[in-house]
């Protein structure tokens, strides 16, 4: 098999998947070693500059995207005026589920201030957020982020979530703060 025979069959691959594939799944496929398809990949990659799609990988395999100047296009195609996007409640629970996990569905309300039992059906019925195992202490249900997530994100692993640090409040004197209200 030629470089371009290597090429487009990767193409018409990617071309049918609902999930990201990674190099090993597609070198067993085509029969070609790892290092090859991934050589290929990286080729790819490059030669999508000037079209309306792009080839990443997230959560650790290989799909092709519509090109981000072209998000609002798409948006617009996908939605056509029907609201699909979550709400700030939503959000606001996915996020702490995303850097507190495995986490309790007590945990999540407890951090929000509020219940999230319904936010929860909604997150998991959307295949974001998924069970994961059961808290030894009090037996509560521990929920994670789903691949899902990963992918709608265009996150190939929970390491590329943006560090909190930078958008948490400055609480320098705050022990001292603390402090004369106890005395």
């Amino acid at each position: 098999m030629s470089n371009v025979e290597l090429h487009r069959s990767i193409e018409a691959i990617l071309m049918v998947v609902d999930e990201p594939v990674s190099e090993i799944v597609l070198a067993q496929v085509l029969e070609k070693s790892v290092d090859d398809v991934s050589q290929a990949l990286e080729h790819l990659v490059t030669t999508y500059d000037d079209r309306g799609f792009t080839l990443k990988k997230v959560n650790g395999g290989w799909r092709f995207y519509s090109h981000p100047e072209y998000s609002s296009v798409v948006e617009k195609f996908v939605l056509d005026g029907q609201q699909s996007r979550l709400t700030q409640a939503a959000l606001e629970t996915l996020s702490v589920i995303a850097y507190r996990q495995p986490v309790s569905r007590a945990r999540v309300s407890a951090i929000r201030g509020v219940n999230v039992e319904a936010v929860m059906k909604t997150l998991i019925t959307r295949g974001l957020v998924e069970e994961s195992g059961v808290e030894h202490e009090t037996g509560a249900i521990l929920y994670v982020t789903t691949s899902y997530f990963l992918e709608r994100l265009g996150l190939n692993s929970l390491q590329d979530l943006p560090a909190l640090a930078p958008y948490l409040p400055n609480l320098d004197g705050l022990d001292e703060i603390l402090d004369s209200l106890t005395d």
